[in-house]
């Protein structure tokens, strides 16, 4: 390892069973709580003398992996394993099921509240690297996550955040006094110490937008007079601040112009529901940001704040009359080429735009932004190609491809396509779109994505006409499911009568449409090989729905060590993302393939930064396409259909 470059090393325990030629029978083994079969060799609780100095059982608890952390042997009520519950809590890669137990346990043997265990926690987590940011983040979320009156009754401790010198930890005081019902305490708090942008920037923290109305007429005070700065960060709060959305658009537009301001008025102007846009006012904005983009050299035409001004461009021109919106886009025609951002969402494996329009026979920039932990492509195929394209894909594989482009196949049915980018990165096609007008998918192409991880790319005569009236295209894989709603446990409250009466016929045909039978095997449904046999997942929850349901809704809640995603930056900026299937002095080797029967060898002399996340590979968000009662009918389901114990359980 580069110790000069060194920022983060993440302690690996690889089961001593698992081989090279049974590697891709990790990923036929991950179950949703990636708990190992029981051939695999699992490795002994580790020795740890508690009874030694604090200073000497820190150095003990660091050196042991995740895996070897939580075999300690602990007892939530013997005060020497506080250590090793605090060791749990705020380690990277740490999955929230374990966090949520070794918080319940400090807080038991503390005798106090867990919004003081949570603080004390985020105080101890340091570091600037990547690992230390999720943690901290995770840590945030949990700590914002406890009901309103716990928070309420944690005010001494949440005063004591807000005098950390700790942005991050302070900020997150903010949010939580407004989580408990306290936003005029937090925002006189921040008065009184000019800490008011500190406050506003932290406004997104809180999921209940109706928690932060009180804010809005003082936000928009800020928002409307005082130093650059402040201005700033209240216009840009007030996208999350619910309100009178005509008033902020018509506030965010007068600060366009405004060099120290228009970043921020473009982002808030974006979030805006087209609806409450005055024309008026849109076409003032439209006038000035055409004029902005010409003057603008040809150099920060690619910066993202540019990028976001195009974008507003784009989604104002078809509120202006049609003569003036043709001329507008001659205008640009001539001075940038049309952009359309794609962003992958983490841990969902989609991408944030379903389609997305385009004019015949014109240039266009596609840039795909991976804000995921997985590696992902977008490629633009042919009409009706996009399955023919992902399987032809799967069998290239990695070590080929049209143009040296992993996954990608080198068929006329592919017109464009990126290369696999990774993790946090992003890359940019440019292209002249196709003259013929039609309905062109795009998919990622990685082994099984194509599944979830897909939209079209319309391409039409006038642009413009069409954004006046937008038709959104057919879906290219053929479903015609809406957004239901993010399902939560808490959404199946009686979980164990909902399920009496269901139809094995409607479970069955919902299990394959859920793409489960994609990935796993039910009996004799399925023809999966990536996922388990999932005919002994309620042996393995000892008959509990309500655990095999929160594993399907939440595949990261429960993580087991060998199965965690884990994230290797080499020497050369390259990004490598997946399972840990081996490990010596000289190399680790990573599975990046569920498809593939060989790992990348990676020598640690050119990792110049390893983290392992705590997020499943499975994605979330599967059943949010599916109504509550359908959800159930898949659950009833695969309990019906478990084999009888002494099929499934270990010797």
């Amino acid at each position: 390892m580069r110790k000069g470059n060194y920022r983060c090393w993440v302690s690996l325990w690889v089961a001593a069973g698992l081989c090279l030629a049974a590697s891709s029978q990790a990923w036929a083994q991950h179950d949703h709580d990636h708990q190992a079969d029981a051939s695999s060799a699992k490795p002994k609780p580790p020795r740890v003398f508690l009874d030694k100095s604090p200073r000497i059982v820190e150095y003990q608890l660091k050196r042991l992996s995740n895996e070897q952390l939580l075999l300690i042997e602990t007892e939530p009520s013997d005060a020497k394993f506080d250590p090793v519950y605090m060791a749990i809590l705020t380690r990277e890669g740490m999955a929230r099921s374990h966090r949520d137990a070794a918080l319940a346990a400090l807080v038991t043997l503390r005798q106090t509240d867990p919004v003081t265990v949570l603080a004390d926690a985020l105080a101890k987590v340091d570091g600037s690297g990547e690992a230390a940011r999720q943690t901290r983040q995770a840590l945030a979320r949990m700590l914002l996550s406890q009901p309103p009156d716990v928070l309420a009754a944690a005010e001494p401790t949440l005063q004591r955040m807000l005098a950390a010198d700790d942005p991050l930890v302070s900020g997150v005081a903010y949010a939580a006094l407004i989580v408990s019902g306290h936003p005029d305490q937090a925002w006189q708090h921040a008065t009184a110490h000019e800490r008011l942008p500190l406050l506003l920037a932290n406004l997104g923290l809180v999921e209940d937008a109706q928690r932060l109305a009180p804010l809005f007429e003082r936000t928009v005070e800020l928002a409307s007079a005082g130093p650059a700065s402040t201005r700033a960060a209240a216009i840009l709060a007030l996208k999350h601040i619910p309100g009178d959305n005509k008033l902020k658009f018509k506030l965010a537009a007068a600060a366009v112009q405004d060099d120290s301001l228009r970043d921020a008025a473009v982002q808030t102007l974006l979030t805006i529901p087209r609806e409450d846009r005055d024309p008026a006012t849109s076409l003032a904005l439209v006038d000035w940001l055409v004029g902005f983009a010409e003057r603008t050299p040809a150099a920060d035409r690619t910066s993202a704040s540019f990028l976001d001004a195009m974008e507003l461009v784009e989604q104002l021109l078809p509120a202006i009359p049609a003569d003036a919106a043709t001329a507008y886009r001659q205008r640009l025609r001539n001075t940038v080429v049309r952009v359309v951002r794609i962003r992958t969402v983490e841990e969902e494996m989609r991408y944030d735009t379903p389609y997305f329009a385009v004019e015949a026979g014109r240039p266009v920039q596609v840039v795909l932004i991976n804000e995921d932990l997985m590696p992902h492509n977008l490629v633009i195929t042919v009409p009706g190609a996009l399955k023919e394209v992902a399987e032809l894909g799967l069998q290239v594989g990695p070590t080929g491809g049209k143009d040296g482009k992993q996954y990608v196949p080198d068929t006329d049915k592919v017109l464009f396509a990126t290369h696999m980018v990774p993790a946090h990165q992003q890359e940019t096609l440019t292209f002249t779109a196709p003259e013929e007008p039609g309905e062109y998918p795009y998919v990622c192409t990685f082994p099984r994505h194509w599944m979830r991880m897909y939209g079209v790319m319309v391409v039409v005569k006038d642009l413009d006409a069409w954004l006046r009236n937008p038709v959104e295209p057919k879906d290219p894989v053929g479903s015609n499911r809406a957004f239901v709603q993010s399902w939560t446990i808490d959404d199946f409250p009686d979980l164990e009568t909902s399920l009496r009466g269901r139809s094995m016929q409607i479970g069955e045909k919902l299990f394959v449409e859920a793409t489960c039978a994609q990935c796993h095997k039910l009996g004799p449904v399925g023809v999966g090989n990536v996922g388990p046999e999932l005919s002994g997942v309620f042996a393995k929850y000892k008959g509990d729905a309500r655990t095999v349901l929160q594993e399907i809704l939440d595949p990261s809640h429960r993580i087991d060590d060998k199965y965690a995603v884990h994230m290797i930056l080499d020497v050369d900026g390259k990004t490598h993302t997946g399972l840990v299937v081996g490990e010596d002095q000289q190399t680790i080797r990573l599975l990046e393939n569920p498809e593939s029967t060989e790992p990348t060898v990676i020598a640690k002399e050119d990792i110049e930064e390893q983290v392992k996340t705590s997020n499943s590979m499975m994605p979330k968000g599967l059943l949010d396409r599916f109504s509550q009662d359908e959800i159930l009918e898949i659950l009833a389901f695969i309990q019906a259909h478990q084999a009888p114990p002494s099929a499934t359980s270990g010797p």
